[in-house]
């Protein structure tokens, strides 16, 4: 199977509500995201996609508007944790985005992965799909997630 990957970054913030240690607080990361697709490779003589699965630059213009853009610098809140909702809601033009899982980087990654799956789906007619999603939290810490 023939992939390609392009990696981005953004930053955010969450807390972790129930977290033994200091994640319970608020606190943000700078989040490394890199998306796998596959699919056939496109064979049009005169197209600018010919040779490619999907031409890098388009697969950064949909990660941005469908994710990065919508999940940078802003605060991710689990839809349950009405403290930091409520205090959040209380700052005028404050970016938060409310998720319906508690925002640790395996949820946060199978929040992506849907989100993206749906904007990378099969685009050319070619099979073309999203293969793999990683999120790193940090350098040292990540989850990944694959299509079934």
């Amino acid at each position: 199977m023939l992939t390609i990957t392009r990696k981005l970054e953004f930053d955010a913030g969450h807390r972790i509500p129930d977290h033994k240690s200091q994640c319970r607080n608020l606190h943000g990361h700078r989040y490394t995201l890199e998306i796998t697709l596959t699919g056939a490779v496109i064979d049009i003589e005169g197209n600018s996609d010919n040779g490619m699965i999907m031409d890098f630059s388009d697969i950064k213009a949909l990660a941005k508007e469908h994710l990065v853009d919508v999940w940078d610098h802003a605060f991710l809140v689990y839809e349950k944790d009405a403290p930091v909702r409520d205090f959040l809601a209380s700052l005028p033009g404050h970016k938060t985005v409310i998720i319906g899982s508690i925002p640790t980087v395996e949820n946060l990654a199978r929040e992506a992965f849907a989100i993206l799956k749906a904007a990378y789906k099969d685009r050319y007619g070619t099979g073309l799909h999203l293969q793999k999603l990683v999120l790193h939290e940090t350098p040292n810490c990540w989850a990944e997630i694959t299509a079934d």
